[in-house]
């Protein structure tokens, strides 16, 4: 069994640049990074966040092709049965769910080894048919951004802190899930 954190933002609510930092592709040197002869894509995991880049962010917001999607209390309902309905579809177990108005958070563990951007994509696509079914598409077309978070977990301790930080360490979640919460 493999177990996987896979995160998501809504379109144009982070931006790259962003002042409260983000994760970037830019493939630049650092002072402390260490000395090489070729550039460092500063996305991996364990990586610190960009620092606030003004100018990166301006250029990010201009070509924005309309206003930040933000997701509300009835669209949580809706994308968390499309999650489930996605994990059972693809025969994943979905462990912890988290939704927030600006991004969502899923725990889930899976027999085979799928490639993770592959799930992320598939539940971020069948989560935007479902919102735009009940309640049309956002001015822009897209509810998230693209890309996203996909942390491979390694043992036990990860799962449960994953499924902790989850259901409990997120601010005004609109809706949060477990298998133990529909009990």
């Amino acid at each position: 069994m493999r177990y996987w954190l896979l995160t998501s933002t809504t379109y144009g609510t982070w931006l790259p640049g962003d002042p409260r930092g983000s994760v970037t592709s830019v493939r630049d040197y650092r002072p402390t990074d260490s000395p090489t002869t070729s550039r460092v894509e500063h996305d991996r995991p364990e990586e610190p966040w960009e620092p606030s880049l003004p100018e990166l962010y301006e250029s990010a917001r201009l070509q924005m092709k309309g206003p930040p999607v933000f997701l509300t209390r009835e669209h949580a309902p809706v994308l968390l049965t499309q999650f489930c309905e996605t994990a059972t579809y693809r025969q994943w177990t979905l462990l912890a769910a988290s939704i927030m108005a600006n991004h969502f958070h899923l725990v889930l563990a899976v027999a085979d080894d799928p490639e993770p951007r592959k799930m992320l994509a598939d539940l971020k696509a069948y989560g935007s048919r479902a919102l735009n079914r009940c309640c049309g598409k956002p001015r822009s077309g897209r509810w998230w951004t693209s890309g996203g978070s996909k942390r491979k977990l390694p043992d036990e301790r990860a799962v449960r802190a994953a499924i902790y930080y989850v259901l409990h360490k997120q601010p005004h979640p609109l809706m949060t899930w477990s298998p133990e919460s529909t009990d």
